[in-house]
């Protein structure tokens, strides 16, 4: 029997669930290891998810080994989401939160050291750009979409001017 012309559409992944995310270790790394199944705000608890990461990684890893972490994070995290966009078939799905994790991270590594009020502050001040995306955060945001390498891209692209905002903010502050 032949296979027909045209296959079937899968629906979007609307809700990725547990059994999804342990289908691809992409799922696993851009689902922020189950932080983006959150039904309410993922981003929210992805970005936790990162701190709380952060705060447990910083007692075993130097400042160079958190920056190789991070270089690292990067690529992966593009990869990851990427490939969970698509399988997903959503351009920049909500639940994917790797890119608020890495960006958080790199917020974490800039400011430290600094008190959990301090990075409470970073995280509150990351959430906004990250949620309201004025001015960069929305350009950034709009320039890469689709699915392929420039989707997974700009997945993460707009998250760090996200964090890179937060980071002129608390320059400006602490100054």
């Amino acid at each position: 029997m032949n296979a027909p012309l045209n296959p079937p559409v899968l629906p979007a992944v609307l809700r990725p669930s547990l059994r999804f995310m342990f289908s691809h270790p992409a799922h696993l790394i851009a689902l922020g290891f189950g932080s983006g199944l959150s039904r309410v705000a993922p981003g929210t608890a992805g970005t936790l998810w990162g701190w709380l990461a952060w705060l447990v990684l910083q007692q075993w890893l130097d400042t160079a080994q958190q920056g190789w972490l991070i270089a690292a994070s990067l690529p992966t995290g593009w990869w990851a989401c990427t490939v969970t966009a698509r399988h997903m078939r959503v351009l920049d799905p909500g639940h994917i939160v790797w890119d608020e994790v890495v960006a958080m991270w790199i917020i974490l590594w800039l400011v430290t050291p600094a008190s959990l009020w301090a990075q409470f502050a970073a995280f509150v001040l990351f959430r906004f750009f990250d949620a309201v995306k004025p001015g960069p955060v929305a350009w950034a945001d709009d320039l890469f979409h689709g699915f392929g390498w420039k989707g997974g891209f700009g997945i993460l692209f707009d998250d760090l001017v996200a964090a890179l905002c937060t980071l002129l903010v608390i320059a400006v502050w602490r100054y």
